[in-house]
């Protein structure tokens, strides 16, 4: 009779794969200190970057210590931010977001990766194009209509473009200017709102790619790689995906 994983097993695979997280959370914080002061209030990409760092149950020593090399320290000035684009299965777009000491390593995981399943590397605004950069927060409701109502008003009126409510899931995606994201993340705080996470995000402004079959399972096998490697910090795509990898856009 064959054996299931030990709890062993499964304690280190646990830990290897929040070994990872953490991996990807403490560039984002050293990138998010080199491009402005080292301090959260000061500096909203560092705000978002701890929050989700936190979120992750980061302790305050290693998001300080993560600070620090930002600042300068401990050769935080060797990471660097580097974009790629792409193509996926079914002619999908992506664009893939790195932080890295490494460029050449880079490169080669992410076109292996591209080239192993489906897809291939494009050339430098191959596919922006087809994207907005936009500033996105999720708030949580637990789907409560009057609390909806009441955020959606409140968050036009602290220049919200856009609010989203995604049915039965308890959450409203609010879309601002990338300028202005903090100042409504600030407002909607300020009005008692939860605001989960604040993030300026690449939206697909165009028609969405819809995979299906073997080219669905392939496109998802990719997102699984791509995020897998420890100098991705975000891939953004236009596919139309099934509700539950919905939260991988």
């Amino acid at each position: 009779m064959g054996r299931g994983p030990s709890i062993e097993g499964r304690k280190n695979a646990e830990d290897a794969k929040r070994a990872k997280v953490f991996t990807k959370l403490i560039r984002e914080i050293t990138i998010a200190t080199r491009g402005g002061v080292p301090d959260p209030g000061g500096n909203p990409r560092l705000r978002a970057a701890v929050d989700k760092a936190l979120a992750a149950n980061m302790t305050r020593d290693t998001i300080d210590r993560a600070i620090k090399r930002g600042s300068g320290a401990d050769g935080g000035a060797d990471m660097h931010e580097i974009r790629y684009e792409g193509y996926g299965p079914a002619g999908t777009a992506l664009i893939i977001d790195c932080v890295t000491d490494n460029q050449t390593r880079t490169v080669a995981d992410v076109r292996a990766a591209l080239n192993k399943l489906g897809g291939n590397m494009g050339t430098t605004n191959s596919v922006a194009f087809q994207f907005n950069r936009v500033g996105q927060l999720v708030i949580r409701t637990g789907g409560d209509a009057d609390v909806e109502s009441r955020l959606e008003e409140a968050a036009i009126e602290n220049d919200a473009e856009d609010v989203v409510i995604a049915d039965g899931v308890g959450t409203v995606l609010v879309a601002a200017d990338p300028i202005t994201v903090e100042a409504t993340r600030k407002a909607l705080v300020a009005a008692g709102f939860t605001v989960e996470s604040s993030d300026v995000v690449m939206r697909p402004n165009g028609p969405l790619v819809t995979p299906t079959g073997e080219a669905l399972e392939q496109f998802e096998k990719l997102l699984d790689r791509l995020n897998a490697l420890d100098d991705v910090d975000e891939v953004y795509h236009n596919a139309v995906l099934p509700p539950e990898d919905a939260d991988q856009e």
